[in-house]
């Protein structure tokens, strides 16, 4: 046990939310709004063969974050085969940087973005000549 399961995306506009995630990591959405009892979309992030976890999106509860303020929850880290391809997908699609592309040696390329809706996210491509 401890091992996370589940993650939520708070959003204002779901709609587009659901279009940000879906054309930038192509994720599906399964409306479970009845069950929640408020507008709440869970997120299928890839094949249940594969490692790593589904998640949702759901309405936001109070106000969204500040432009420039320290995180104040969880970073999601979401795996990705090509960075920069990646990049320009968030970017096109209304992500901005948040932390560019940086090296963890011998490991991987890391970097941060902020989703439409104002949530911090990672963005991590395996890489072992990273430097």
């Amino acid at each position: 046990m401890g091992r996370i399961v589940h993650f939520e995306i708070h959003v204002n506009d779901m709609e587009r939310a659901k279009t940000f995630y879906g054309e930038v990591f192509g994720w599906s959405f399964q409306d479970w709004s009845d069950y929640a009892g408020m507008p709440y979309f869970g997120a299928v992030t890839g094949n249940e063969n594969e490692h790593g976890i589904d998640g949702a999106l759901m309405q936001r509860q109070s106000a969204p974050p500040e432009t420039h303020q320290a995180l104040n929850a969880f970073a999601c880290t979401i795996g990705v085969e090509n960075y920069d391809l990646t990049e320009a997908k968030i970017m096109e699609n209304g992500g901005k940087l948040a932390m560019p592309k940086f090296a963890l040696p011998g490991m991987a390329w890391q970097g941060y973005y902020i989703d439409p809706e104002g949530n911090t996210f990672g963005i991590h491509q395996p890489d072992v000549n990273a430097k």
